[in-house]
C-alpha cells in the first residue's frame, strides 16, 4: 500500500506514558505513526486523539517480550505502508520488589524480558526493512538508571537500562555503514504511569517537578527530524529539580 511518501514510526509502549507523548508529538510533526502495547483501549485513545487533530495513526496490540509477535507487527507495519523509517522503543516495566531482599527471579525475568529482549526483538525486527532503505532510525528509552546506579530503581530495572545503552551503541558501532542510527534516550525522574508500581509513590508535588511525558515527547520528536547523517548516540535528560541529587527523606531509600 502506497504511504504517499510520509515517514512511518513504529512506537511501542504508545498506549501511555512517553511512548504515548513521542507517538503525539511524532504525528504533529507529519509522521504516520503506529502505535504499540499490551492495552487495545488504550492504543485506540491515542490513535483516536491523534486522529482528531489530523495526523494519521494506527494500533496494533503487542507484548514485545513475545518475539514471534513482535515479527508479525513489524510484516504487518511493512504490509500497510511499505517501510519503517523510525522505531521508538519506549515499552517498559519495573516490579514493586526491586530490592536484594526482596526481589523475586520471576519479577527479574519479567524485567529482562520486556526491557532489554523486547527492545532487541523490535530493533531485530525492523533491521531488514531499514537495511534495504539505507536508511532508518531507532531510538531507545532507557532511564537515568541506565547510566548512574542507584538503589531506588532496582538491580533489574538498573541492569537492564544500562544493557539497553550498550545495545544502542553496539548498534551504531554496525549499522552506520548501512545509513541506520541509534539513540539511547535516558530520562531522569518522569511523571508517568509507571511510577504507581513504586514502592513509595512520589506526591503530585513531586510530579510536578519532574519531567512531563510531553518534555520527552518533544525530545523525540527532534531526534526523529535531524538529516540522516546526524546520530545522536545519547542523550541524559532529567527535571532542574532532580532528586537524585536532592536528599529528603522521600528519596533518601
Amino acid at each position: 500500500m502506497s504511504n504517499n511518501g510520509k515517514r512511518v514510526a513504529w512506537v511501542t509502549g504508545g498506549g501511555s506514558g512517553i511512548g504515548e507523548a513521542g507517538a503525539k508529538a511524532l504525528a504533529a510533526d507529519g509522521w504516520t505513526v503506529v502505535v504499540s502495547g499490551r492495552r487495545k483501549d488504550a492504543l485506540d485513545a491515542v490513535v483516536a486523539t491523534i486522529g482528531k487533530s489530523s495526523g494519521t495513526a494506527k494500533a496494533i496490540p503487542l507484548d514485545v517480550s513475545v518475539a514471534a509477535d513482535v515479527e508479525k507487527a513489524a510484516e504487518e507495519i511493512l504490509a500497510a505502508y511499505g517501510r519503517i523509517d523510525l522505531l521508538v522503543n519506549s515499552a517498559g516495566i519495573n516490579v514493586p520488589k526491586r530490592r536484594w531482599a526482596d526481589m523475586e527471579l520471576e519479577g527479574w525475568n519479567k524485567l529482562v524480558d520486556t526491557n532489554l529482549n523486547g527492545v532487541l526483538y523490535c530493533m531485530r525486527a525492523v533491521l531488514p526493512a531499514m537495511r534495504a532503505q539505507q536508511d532508518g532510525a531507532i531510538i531507545n528509552v532507557a532511564s537515568w538508571a541506565g547510566r548512574h546506579v542507584s538503589k531506588m530503581p532496582g538491580p533489574g530495572y538498573t541492569t537492564t537500562k544500562h544493557a539497553v545503552l550498550a545495545l544502542t551503541h553496539s548498534f551504531n558501532m554496525d549499522e552506520c555503514v548501512n545509513g541506520l542510527r541509534a539513540c539511547c534516550l535516558s530520562p531522569g525522574e518522569v511523571a508517568t504511569p509507571i511510577l504507581q508500581q513504586r514502592p513509595v509513590v512520589p506526591s503530585e508535588q513531586e510530579q510536578a517537578k519532574m519531567l512531563q511525558p510531553e518534555d520527552l515527547g518533544r525530545t523525540i520528536a527532534f531526534v526523529a527530524s535531524l538529516p540522516p547523517r546526524v546520530c545522536v548516540n545519547e542523550i541524559l535528560i532529567s527535571p532542574t529539580w532532580n532528586r537524585g541529587f536532592i536528599q529528603t527523606p522521600a528519596n533518601r531509600d
